[in-house]
């Protein structure tokens, strides 16, 4: 296992756990909380219920190497989403009220790499679906 291969693995742990922390976070913080906010900027508040299963249950999977590619996807779209309904407005780095959309830009930045990267050495996707590519 070389240096880059060490890194994918780290960058998607770190990854799938930040996600997993955000989707427990929603359901342990009252997710009728994510139902009013996503309400009060205009996105249905049903979509709080799927972004947080997608965070939670994503985030194991990324962790354990399982469904990356799909599961890299579902976090670009939240990203992207959350950025330009939620975050923009704040600006990069925040507005003193509200965080900006750094964290946000750099975790999309990873979901990306996810989605054109091989599979990692030690992941679920490589050992049952023995192939280079995701």
């Amino acid at each position: 296992m070389n240096t880059q291969e060490i890194g994918k693995i780290v960058l998607r742990i770190i990854l799938g756990l930040t996600f997993f922390i955000h989707g427990l976070a929603k359901f342990q913080d009252g997710i009728s909380n994510t139902v009013g906010f996503f309400d009060s900027i205009g996105i249905p508040g049903f979509l709080a219920y799927a972004v947080a299963a997608i965070e939670l249950v994503g985030g194991i999977a990324l962790i354990l190497g399982l469904g990356t590619r799909v599961i890299a996807i579902l976090f670009a779209v939240i990203l992207a989403g959350a950025i330009l309904t939620a975050k923009l407005p704040a600006g990069f780095l925040g507005n003193g009220q509200m965080a900006g959309y750094e964290l946000d830009l750099a975790l999309l930045a990873m979901s990306i790499y996810f989605i054109l990267a091989d599979k990692s050495f030690l992941s679920l996707d490589r050992k049952l679906f023995n192939s280079g590519n995701n």
